[in-house]
């Protein structure tokens, strides 16, 4: 049985007439003569009577519509959905992101993509660069947003854009009252850093920073994010250098100042696997509003 036999079989069904049957089909008639003597081979049992009166379903015929006519729409629908998927119009994108990217227009990005893709669903889940890079490889992500473009051969990275660092103090430290800071300021306080764990290219970046300014940060806390880094500023507990994104975060207690010196701005990178698949992940990435 094909599915050229079933297509055949409902045209006739609806017409009760080879004639226009073949017609609508596009087929001359004894072919779809043919075709149906096939199908009824296959099935084992006679599913029309034609005579002098005309073309009727037989009882068997009647029982073989309802189920044909379905299997017919199932296949059409598969076949659908299968273009559909393969022109990046259904699926499902699993994005990781870095929490920075939450207050320089993550939301706006995934409502312009909704917008063009509303079969899409994405997936998104907030981890630091490592875990994303780790998750990437194993295959639980299909996009991050991270801050290094540092990765395995076995991955790609597109640049998003870059922000400069700030400092970060509590609302009541002494250095909160100055307009702008030389990161000398900051050389005997203590300091809440991005988790080397969680980011060792982020967090070996800020020591450096601040070796080229003659001194090694006093690590006195590190968090795992850095809206946990802000928070634990805004605490009194240390003080920081964040990138610019978090002047929006709105933590009550943390101010930003921006440092005197030239440094090289904090970068977001797009990061995935070489081998995986591109359609839904370009998609995406040529969404990104302006």
């Amino acid at each position: 049985m094909e599915f050229r036999h079933l297509r055949c079989f409902i045209a006739v069904a609806d017409e009760l007439h080879f004639g226009r049957a073949a017609q609508r089909l596009g087929l001359s008639q004894p072919p779809l003569s043919v075709a149906i003597q096939q199908l009824e081979a296959s099935v084992g049992a006679r599913l029309f009577d034609r005579d002098s009166k005309g073309v009727r379903l037989t009882p068997a015929g009647q029982a073989f519509r309802g189920p044909a006519a379905a299997l017919l729409a199932g296949a059409e629908e598969a076949s659908a959905l299968a273009r559909e998927v393969q022109a990046g119009e259904v699926g499902r994108l699993r994005l990781g992101f870095v929490g920075s990217t939450l207050f320089t227009g993550l939301s706006s990005w995934l409502q312009a993509h909704q917008a063009r893709h509303p079969k899409v669903e994405v997936i998104v889940v907030e981890l630091n660069s490592q875990d994303q890079i780790d998750a990437l490889l194993a295959g639980e992500l299909d996009l991050g947003l991270v801050h290094t473009d540092r990765l395995p051969p076995s991955m790609a990275s597109q640049p998003l854009y870059s922000e400069p660092f700030l400092a970060c103090l509590p609302a009541h430290h002494p250095l909160a009252a100055r307009e702008t800071l030389p990161l000398a300021a900051l050389s005997d306080q203590p300091f809440i850093l991005f988790s080397r764990k969680g980011s060792p290219d982020y967090h070996a970046r800020i020591v450096d920073i601040c070796r080229r300014e003659g001194f090694y940060p006093r690590l006195q806390h590190e968090g795992r994010h850095w809206l946990s880094v802000v928070s634990l500023v805004s605490q009194g507990l240390g003080v920081s250098i964040v990138p610019a994104a978090f002047l929006r975060a709105g933590v009550q207690g943390a101010v930003f100042r921006p440092l005197a010196e030239a440094i090289e701005p904090s970068a977001v990178f797009a990061a995935w696997r070489r081998d995986a698949p591109a359609v839904l992940r370009d998609q995406f990435l040529a969404a990104r509003p302006g």
